[in-house]
């Protein structure tokens, strides 16, 4: 009864050990998986599907061309870009540049009409700027927050001239200059931010925050201002609320801007503003999307670098997978199952006295050692050859349990040792032939 317990558990380990190979080499496939932030797999959204769309309307070419003929800026009703008159104009000089001004928002057939007005040299809708086959981009903090917190386009203009000139891009220093809030405007805000985490000033368009797993915790403030006015002092909030909500991230909107102020704000607010406005600042510029798809979009960059793992920011949840944390121990599973098949072949051998049968055991536990030290290096074209070498070792194993006759034993690990040394001539490896691997000796 000991003997038939031992030869059942013998062969239980070797299946184990069977098994652990197979999932093994399985997990060894390599594949790649490239989304390019899943571009591919993802529908093209439709203009006007985001609210990015105003009602604003534009005059036909023709009465723009006259307008455009007539002064040398047109602002169309609903423009909101505005500019340094004068450092402009001293950036002009004497040259004939006329500049349209029309309103963000609009939709193809719209834009299509103010591209099409021949006369203008620079056309800016909403605040994106281009003319004479140049359009002008902010490539820093300070410009993208005057161009999307009050409209400012002084830098892009300044730009956009000296290229149709042909001269030096000249410095512009930033033109947003903060001011403290005063005691009663910081109280009004930190009213409803303690109410519901959640200030709307009046002219803001933000209704609620998207949702995002930006701030897992739960606890960040909300604070949406409109567009403020360019060359006017922009009360700074986030300093102040900081002071009011210590330890919680407060994120303010500027119309278009979002500034963050709160833990960890030196590590990734210069990095999301950078990523968000540096992509998507001409997009921004032309339409006028509500705050709501700002912050959705300024969220979903934070939750970014989270995931990236940047800056010792804790990770979102990720799932527990069972098969990623146990695949380095598989070896050692694998090689402890083989490791007590050895054993307890070796006393089942031992214990039968009427049948001495040493060369059989021994050749069988020769060539399990070396599957278990090839199995490692195989690839595509070995990998059958190991398989059929395994499961023959397993038969030979079989048939020395059930006492078969020796002939039929050995002409099962004949066919195992004609597979592993196919494997060594696919690897290349003539020192894991097997008889080469035992050194030369009786098999």
């Amino acid at each position: 009864m000991a003997e038939r317990t031992r030869d059942l558990l013998r062969w239980a380990f070797l299946a184990a050990a069977a098994v652990l190979l197979v999932v093994f080499l399985v997990a060894q496939r390599q594949s790649v998986d490239v989304s390019y932030g899943q571009s591919p797999s993802r529908p093209g959204i439709e203009e006007g599907s985001a609210g990015e769309l105003s009602t604003a309307t534009v005059p036909s070419v023709e009465e723009m061309t006259a307008m455009v003929a007539d002064d040398e800026v047109v602002r169309l009703p609903g423009s909101i870009a505005t500019w340094d008159e004068r450092a402009v104009r001293d950036a002009i000089g004497d040259a004939d540049v006329r500049v349209l001004v029309a309103p963000p928002g609009l939709d193809e057939a719209e834009r299509d009409r103010v591209n099409d007005v021949g006369n203008a040299t620079v056309t800016i809708v909403g605040t994106h700027v281009t003319g004479d086959g140049y359009a002008a981009a902010a490539d820093r903090t300070s410009e993208w927050r005057a161009q999307f917190a009050t409209g400012d386009v002084t830098h892009l203009l300044l730009s956009l001239v000296a290229a149709i000139r042909d001269q030096p891009t000249p410095d512009v220093p930033d033109t947003v200059t903060w001011r403290e809030p005063t005691a009663a405007e910081v109280d009004a805000v930190a009213a409803d931010l303690a109410a519901d985490g959640l200030h709307v000033a009046d002219g803001a368009t933000l209704e609620r925050v998207p949702e995002s797993s930006a701030f897992p915790d739960g606890d960040a403030l909300y604070a949406a201002l409109p567009r403020q006015e360019a060359g006017a002092p922009v009360p700074r909030y986030g300093p102040a609320l900081t002071a009011r909500f210590p330890d919680r991230p407060v994120v303010v909107l500027y119309g278009d801007w979002v500034e963050y102020d709160g833990p960890h704000a030196a590590q990734f607010a210069d990095v999301a503003a950078a990523t968000l406005y540096g992509q998507l600042g001409e997009r921004l510029g032309k339409y006028a999307y509500p705050q709501r798809a700002v912050l959705g979009a300024w969220l979903a960059r934070v939750t970014d670098i989270r995931y990236a793992g940047l800056f010792d920011r804790p990770l979102p949840y990720v799932p527990f997978d069972p098969l990623r944390v146990a695949l380095p121990a598989l070896p050692w599973l694998f090689g402890a199952c083989v490791a007590v098949f050895l054993v307890l072949s070796a006393r089942s051998a031992r214990g039968r006295a009427d049948r001495p049968k040493p060369a059989a055991p021994g050749r069988l536990a020769r060539l399990t050692a070396l599957a278990i030290e090839v199995s490692g290096l195989t690839d595509g074209r070995s990998d059958p050859a190991l398989t059929r070498g395994i499961g023959a070792l397993r038969a030979a194993g079989d048939a020395l349990a059930e006492d078969l006759p020796d002939a039929h034993v050995r002409s099962l690990l004949d066919t195992a040792e004609a597979e592993f040394d196919e494997v060594a001539r696919h690897l290349g490896r003539p020192d894991y032939r097997p008889r080469a691997y035992t050194g030369g000796g009786t098999w």
